[in-house]
C-alpha cells in the first residue's frame, strides 16, 4: 500500500519506523529504520497490530527509527512515488 501524499501537513503521510523481523538475512532486523503511513502508526500503537512497510516488511513498532538508517528500499519506493505526476 503507497502512502498518500501529504504536502499540506494533514497527517495522511508516511512516517519512519523500525522493524523488529527481517525477511533478508539472519541478524539483520534491527539495521533499518521504514516508511509507514501515519494513520497505520497510530492504529498499531493503539491495538499492537503489526504494520507493513512500503518494502514489505510486516512488524509492530517498538523502536526509536532516528537511530537507524533508513531501509534503502522503502527509500527508493517512495522516491518513485513522490516523483509520480
Amino acid at each position: 500500500m503507497a502512502p498518500s501524499r501529504d504536502p499540506g501537513g494533514t497527517g495522511t503521510g508516511t512516517e519512519t519506523l523500525t522493524r523488529s523481523e527481517t525477511r533478508t538475512s539472519e541478524g539483520d532486523h534491527e539495521r533499518f529504520a521504514h516508511y509507514v503511513r501515519k494513520d497505520k502508526v497510530l492504529a498499531s500503537a493503539v491495538s499492537g497490530k503489526p504494520v507493513v512497510a512500503l518494502c514489505g516488511k510486516v512488524w509492530v513498532p517498538s523502536r526509536d527509527p532516528s537511530n537507524f538508517p533508513v531501509c534503502p528500499a522503502c527509500k527508493a519506493i517512495y522516491e518513485q512515488i513522490i516523483a509520480e505526476p
